[in-house]
């Protein structure tokens, strides 16, 4: 038995599975070496989920990230000639016209990221996948790129570990379990396991149902738990007997059922001559804390596998046996079906990426076969340059805020979770019930007492609008449209609109509490925010004034979008949005510390209120409850300065700055006082507003743009349309890049605005279309492609009250950047015709000008 050396560069703990296969390889593709590997059973490994996993893949998702590391995994297993390209098919029962339009959603989420689904009759799916009774379907979608890796990803992470230490590059340790990690001064050095210790510049966690007990190691948590997915198999079935193959049919799903099907081949290859049925828990998911996992020998399954009882699967499986009958006329292999263990996160997507608390230690857990390569490939890229191919914001671990990391947060999201893995039809808006009311404002309380419908971001809870303004439905009727479709109107309230209507004919008060708030202090702060930040922020900027500005990755891609404001020569206050916040947080932390800056870099979040006072009349009303009424005066306070006065004794830091295209203030207040300046406003006669009129509605008749939905790192500030006029003397991360960008003559895309003039559906029906669609050449009937390879889709889209249109924002390549063009969308299976209104930043709305043209 080989050594296990005293020390590496990189080492892997959980080798055996697919993840921890595909990043060996991957480190070793990039040029890293002094490679080790560990995994606590054997390589491959024979206990992890990859040991029993469906190994099926398809390409298709709502998730622009995930369609590009599921595409990226399809053509890296076909590459090693481990992959059956047989086609998938999902199917919508007659009966079900919700799986129906989510197919036709699925399909338009095809098109814009790229992936070549497509509807299909239930004729047509029947020819494809004969056990279906035809019968019973309504329709299908079709995705030719659906497959099987192949003989098993557990083969294939084996083939490619060997592949890895062949180049002697790599070493691979199995039954060697990490029993402790060593950490010092918030950097890995090493790795207790249970052959000796192993020091490590970068320690990497790739083991699966396990991560939660290694991250425990180093003091923190992962918001994912094990969930119970029943896998029966029904035979014996020798369609394909003598073939070989290891699936005949293409893969089938049933999610209206919540389940999937598929055959397993010649009998004579693994698991062969059978029909595997696969059932997600709709009702009662089991969830398992990975402490709780058994051991090898303490039952007659791996500790990835727990027993099945026909009973609790037997009402979706008698739905299964009517759609495809010969589950019915097979036999139940009781001693082949289990309980196979699954990862369930408490967003639905991975944790990924550098420990926030660790320097060096790296996740890469919770990930499903089918992104396995693709994941290893971004936490590979992101390891050795800083950037991947891909924005990786939606997996990226520094997401979660350690509320959102709670023992309880993280148990209850998972359970909430796993219902969605298969079957809802999730839409986009879709709230989740559990988690919720764990970050309240101060001006919760009053929220409440005006019915306040609310939604929650980043733990925070946050009204979208208030059932006490439905008078104002009538005073605005026709210009607040009835959403005749239930989708459209899923998760909306009319009533946001006429808020919006309401503070543009007056003054308006919107609760902006939910901004992350980060203070950054010390003898090196200005050095810090002048390096991170694109704008000037430091050097002669005056105290109190605050700029809008941008943190870019190294290649100059768009990585933050936020506000600094100067406080004193040593202290800058950044004012950020929740869902990017923490991620922003850490990146400072990090930035700091890798620079060796002396600097406090504080997240005041759960301690700075903020009361958004916005409309004509904003400076009347404030002035009417101001110790200072002149301080407020126009000339006294200029946009965006900020000025610390007091209403009615109440200190706060006024920020003159707009997001909603009034004029007015943000009034940032410690929580103490809080309650009490909402008192004093409200009683001034202001109308509460939803924060659907900032964060939708009224943005994007501004044409505002919304970091990780319209600004990506896959895209700079030139094609934003955010570049500076000027570029600052002080250096900055990613100025490079930037200049380089700047001397283009032409970019390969710009973000545009585009307006849908005629919304009216096939039916007749008005439509307001919510979350992300394709842009489509009418004359070509394709979505463009720029010349770095983007696809065009509208990035964000929402109807404005005041424009009276749905309005949409999207990049398209630079030769259709043209005002006036036209391009179609497709909607729920509908095509709409979006022409574009401005390219590049422009606004549609302003006080004096409803509709900005030309």
């Amino acid at each position: 038995m080989a050594q296990l050396p005293a020390k590496s560069n990189v080492v892997i703990i959980g080798l055996g599975g697919i993840v921890g296969a595909s990043v060996m390889h991957h480190l070793v593709e990039s040029g890293w070496d002094d490679i080790v590997g560990i995994d606590k059973t054997s390589v491959p490994t024979d206990i992890g989920s990859t040991s029993h996993a469906s190994d099926f893949c398809y390409a298709t998702d709502h998730s622009k990230f995930n369609c590009y590391t599921t595409q990226y995994s399809i053509e890296f297993f076909e590459k090693m000639g481990h992959y059956a390209r047989v086609g998938g098919l999902e199917v919508a029962r007659k009966g079900d016209d919700d799986r129906m339009m989510e197919l036709k959603r699925k399909v338009a989420s095809g098109k814009a990221f790229g992936t070549n689904v497509k509807m299909i009759s239930a004729a047509e799916a029947k020819a494809l996948f004969p056990l279906l009774e035809e019968d019973m379907v309504q329709g299908a979608m079709w995705d030719p790129d659906a497959g099987l890796v192949q003989p098993r990803s557990q083969t294939v992470a084996g083939i490619l570990v060997d592949n890895a230490v062949n180049t002697g590059k790599a070493q691979s340790f199995a039954n060697t379990s990490a029993t402790g990690l060593d950490i010092q001064d918030g950097r890995i050095v090493g790795v207790e396991t249970s052959r000796g210790y192993i020091s490590a510049n970068h320690v990497i966690v790739c083991t699966g149902l396990w991560g939660r007990t290694i991250a425990e190691m180093a003091g923190e948590d992962l918001p994912v738990m094990p969930v119970d997915h029943p896998l029966t198999f029904f035979g014996p079935y020798t369609e394909f007997e003598g073939t070989g193959k290891h699936i005949g049919y293409p893969l089938m799903r049933d999610q209206g059922n919540s389940a999937y099907m598929r055959d397993t081949g010649d009998p004579k290859t693994p698991d062969g001559g059978q029909i595997e049925w696969g059932y997600y828990e709709e009702k009662e998911p089991r969830l398992l804390h990975p402490r709780n996992l058994l051991e090898i020998g303490d039952s007659h399954w791996s500790p990835s596998q727990r027993d099945l009882e026909l009973e609790q699967i037997m009402e979706p499986l008698e739905r299964a046996i009517e759609l495809t009958p010969i589950l019915g006329e097979l036999g139940y292999n009781e001693k082949h079906s289990f309980n196979g263990l699954l990862q369930v996160t408490a967003d639905g997507g991975p944790s990924i990426g550098e420990s926030t608390l660790t320097r060096g230690l790296w996740y890469a857990v919770a990930v499903w076969v089918k992104d396995a390569p693709g994941i290893a490939k971004v936490l590979v890229d992101w390891m050795t340059n800083g950037i991947a191919e891909r924005d990786y914001y939606a997996v990226d671990t520094a997401r979660h805020y350690p509320i959102q990391k709670t023992s309880s947060y993280v148990h209850d999201r998972c359970y909430e979770s796993a219902f969605k893995i298969y079957n809802p039809a999730v839409h986009n808006r879709e709230p989740y019930s559990k988690g919720r009311n764990l970050r309240r404002s101060p001006f919760w309380v009053r929220e409440q007492e005006l019915g306040g419908h609310f939604m929650e971001l980043a733990g925070w809870e946050r009204a979208h609008g208030y059932a006490a303004n439905e008078p104002l439905l009538e005073k605005y009727a026709d210009r607040v449209p009835e959403r005749e479709h239930e989708w459209d109107s899923r998760h909306f309230w009319r009533v946001s609109n006429a808020e919006q209507l309401a503070m543009s004919d007056n003054v308006g008060m919107i609760n902006l509490s939910h901004f992350a708030v980060i203070d950054v202090l010390g003898p090196d702060a200005e050095a810090l925010m002048e390096y991170v930040c694109v704008a000037k922020v430091g050097g002669d900027t005056p105290i109190g004034k605050g700029v809008y500005t941008h943190f870019l990755d190294k290649r100059g891609g768009v990585r933050a979008d936020l506000t600094v404001i100067r406080h004193a020569t040593d202290r800058f206050r950044v004012i950020d949005g929740a869902d990017a916040g923490h991620r922003d947080y850490t990146w400072l932390r990090r930035m700091a510390q890798d620079k060796g800056w002396n600097v406090y870099v504080d997240d005041r979040s759960d301690h700075v209120a903020c009361l958004g006072v916005w409309g004509p009349n904003a400076r009347a009303t404030i002035q009417a409850v101001a110790d200072d009424p002149v301080a407020w005066d126009d000339g006294n306070f200029p946009f965006a300065s900020t000025r610390k006065l007091t209403l009615q004794g109440i200190p706060v830091e006024a920020f003159r700055i707009s997001y909603v295209g009034e004029q007015g203030w943000e009034l940032h207040v410690d929580f103490s006082y809080g309650l009490a300046l909402w008192d004093i406003i409200y009683a001034q006669g202001v109308t509460p507003v939803g924060i659907e009129t900032y964060a939708n509605s009224r943005r994007m008749e501004k044409s505002l743009r919304l970091q990780n939905a319209d600004l990506l790192t896959e895209y700079n500030l030139y094609e934003a349309g955010l570049a500076r006029p000027v570029v600052k003397k002080a250096d900055f991360f990613g100025k490079e890049a930037y200049l380089q960008q700047r001397e283009l003559k032409e970019q390969a895309a710009y973000l545009c605005t585009l307006v849908m003039h005629d919304n009216v559906d096939s039916q007749g029906l008005a439509r307001y279309p919510v979350g992300n669609a394709p842009l489509i050449d009418p004359q070509s009937g394709e979505v463009p492609i720029d010349s770095k390879g983007r696809r065009s889709y509208l990035s964000s889209i929402s109807f404005g009250p005041s424009i009276g249109k749905n309005i949409g924002l999207g990049y398209l390549p630079s030769e259709y950047c043209q005002q006036g063009r036209e391009m179609i969308t497709e909607y729920l299976g509908e095509q709409f015709t979006m022409t574009v209104e401005s390219v590049g930043y422009k606004a549609l709305y302003d006080p004096d000008n409803t509709l900005v043209k030309g």
